[in-house]
């Protein structure tokens, strides 16, 4: 610390009362950012990390965790008695998506433009009153003996595996931030050395399981030295995460950062500033109940989510239509090229104007969107770990935020006690005060058949969406509340502005009009893309197309039905063996308020169960 400047230590969690001390650009760079004091999980953390320790950190969504690593790592490189050597990698931090990965190194970018030695200049001549807050200083200059991190950013669909090579020869980082096939392939060339890697940083780690990439992480860990330091870091932690602690971390310290809520309870899972909210309305009342939430809230940026890329396609076309005109509307999702995410993403997050996101949980994970005021599903996430995630978009870093899950009136009512039972308990909306009408909801539905009128392929992108949404529903874990049989068809195909029902194996028992009462001239009804009408015309002109014949199967001989059935009883005899095993070696590691709050869920889950079968049993008798 300079000379003859006060210690600050009587300030909670303050940033210069850290053992071991940080350096002195580092706690001016936190002061710059406008962070006057660490987060608990920062305080937690950092410590631990600089001092050698591997760590797993669960902490709630928007507590400061990109920083609790980012500074460790840097120290650790900085401070270096050998300094890594060219074409050596120092250490590694691996995020899920593009957009995670950017943003970690966009904040990187920020911390080290206060290393160096005219920032340390800048610090003393401030001290002396030479210079304002405001006037320039040149950038910093380096010695070639001057410890410094060099970063670079890997990211799969931006750059090709070629060009990033070419890149890291040139530049001979010592800090790569990437999504992990893009930084195994980078590993695998014979030019990349890791024996110097001193610290691997897994962001979000149990997303990075989730999208499938176990196999990937283990081969990038296989590349590294076992004398390193890692950490896990993630809102929640799942079974896959502890079998990748088990590979690749040394005597991890776990450290789980809870909040109290207004009862003084210390197991919730979500911030204390995020209001977490549910709205019973209807299918075809979900959009006009989004419109009245906008124009009484007046936020300035929403994201709403919905459950598939193709819906995101559909009703991007669809908002703009019935939301006021000067809202920006941006859609982001993981089918989008990349370019065209990076652009809608930075368009969200740059303009002044209220902006509304739509997006799909591409979004839900480790994106810190600033100044994100409302969050809305449209859909509920098909994995109740995504709900979580999805709210925390909003009430980040103590600013206050709102969330709003929509759900259909009946049975869907019991995932509010299901949430309740997973600690992230969700209360009715009263403010604002929200109430849609059945004129309000048919004009909104004649507003976007209009629309969809206009142009055919509208009607293809609401045909595509509608069966991709259908099936997403029905693969919802909580299967039970969540039952395609309980769908009102006619009431969804008025909330998506269908002009017919789409032809599907859900629909088999549909006893309604596949028209929906609608007159529309298909054979008039045309593209707007004049070459796609043209292509339309000309199959018109053809006819339909000779119906191929299949080449017939054989067929397996048929077996007795007393041998399938015992069959199929020994094959449920085995999954329920399997079942209860694996049941009780969770229940051993878990602490007895854990085995509480499961067997609780178990025992709703099949109350629940126990209701629809009896249900299912009367419907019989109709």
């Amino acid at each position: 610390m300079a000379p003859g400047k006060p210690a600050l230590r009587s300030t909670p969690r303050a940033w210069d009362a850290l053992t071991p001390a940080l350096a002195e650009w580092i706690l001016d760079a936190t002061a710059s950012m406008g962070f006057e004091k660490m987060t608990p999980v920062q305080a937690s953390v950092i410590p631990l990390f600089m001092g050698h320790k591997d760590v797993v950190v669960e902490a709630v969504t928007g507590s400061g965790k990109t920083l609790s690593f980012l500074i460790p790592v840097v120290e650790k490189l900085l401070r270096l008695e050998d300094p890594v050597k060219r074409h050596n990698i120092g250490a590694i931090i691996i995020s899920p998506t593009r957009e995670l990965a950017a943003q970690i190194h966009s904040v990187l970018l920020n911390l080290l433009a206060f290393h160096g030695p005219s920032s340390a200049a800048l610090r003393l001549a401030k001290q002396d009153g030479e210079v304002s807050s405001g006037d320039e200083i040149e950038a910093p200059i380096y010695s070639p003996s001057t410890p410094k991190v060099v970063p670079q950013l890997l990211l799969g669909g931006i750059t090709t595996p070629a060009q990033d090579l070419s890149a890291f020869l040139k530049q001979s980082p010592n800090l790569l931030i990437a999504t992990p096939g893009r930084l195994l392939e980078l590993l695998q060339s014979q030019h990349v050395h890791c024996s110097q890697c001193e610290v691997l940083v897994m962001d979000e780690a149990d997303r990075l399981l989730d999208l499938g990439f176990k196999p990937t992480l283990q081969k990038i860990i296989s590349h590294l030295p076992k004398q390193r330091r890692t950490g896990l870091f993630s809102a929640s932690m799942s079974e896959g995460v502890d079998q990748l602690i088990r590979v690749g971390l040394r005597n991890p310290v776990r450290v789980s950062v809870k909040v109290k809520s207004a009862s003084g309870a210390v197991d919730k899972r979500t911030p204390n500033s995020l209001e977490m909210s549910y709205l019973l309305t209807p299918p075809s009342h979900k959009l006009p109940a989004l419109v009245q939430l906008l124009e009484k809230a007046q936020p300035h940026r929403t994201i709403v989510f919905l459950s598939t890329c193709a819906s995101v396609d559909y009703f991007q076309h669809v908002l703009p239509e019935i939301l006021p005109s000067d809202l920006v509307v941006c859609s982001l999702h993981g089918r989008m090229p990349p370019n065209a995410r990076t652009k809608n993403f930075d368009k969200f997050t740059t303009t002044v104007r209220q902006s509304l996101l739509l997006t799909t949980d591409v979004a839900a994970r480790g994106l810190d969107i600033p100044a994100v005021d409302i969050v809305v599903q449209i859909d509920p996430p098909t994995d109740p770990k995504a709900f979580l995630h999805r709210c925390g978009r909003a009430g980040r870093a103590g600013r206050k935020g709102l969330s709003v899950v929509f759900l259909t009136p009946g049975r869907e009512e019991d995932y509010v006690r299901f949430l309740d039972v997973r600690k992230t308990p969700v209360s009715p909306l009263i403010l604002p005060s929200v109430s849609v009408s059945e004129v309000d909801a048919s004009q909104t539905t004649s507003k976007i058949r209009a629309l969809v009128r206009t142009d055919r392929a509208l009607y293809d992108k609401a045909q595509k969406a509608f069966v991709g949404a259908i099936r997403a529903y029905s693969k919802h874990i909580a299967s039970s509340i969540f039952r395609v049989t309980d769908i009102d068809w006619d009431d969804m195909a008025a909330g998506w502005g269908l002009l017919r029902m789409p032809k599907m194996p859900e629909l088999k028992n549909y006893q309604g009009d596949r028209s929906l009462g609608l007159d529309v001239d298909w054979n008039a009804y045309a593209y707007a893309d004049k070459t796609r009408e043209i292509q339309r015309q000309q199959q018109l002109e053809e006819g339909p197309r000779p119906k191929v014949e299949l080449p017939e199967r054989k067929r397996k001989a048929d077996n007795a039905w007393s041998d399938k059935k015992d069959a199929k009883r020994t094959r449920e005899e085995r999954r329920d063996k399997r079942q209860t095993k694996h049941e009780k070696q969770r229940e051993a590691k878990m602490t007895p308020a854990e085995k509480l709050q499961y067997r609780e869920v178990q025992a709703m889950v099949a109350k629940v169960r126990a209701r629809v079968e009896q249900e299912d049993e009367w419907e019989g008798f109709d």
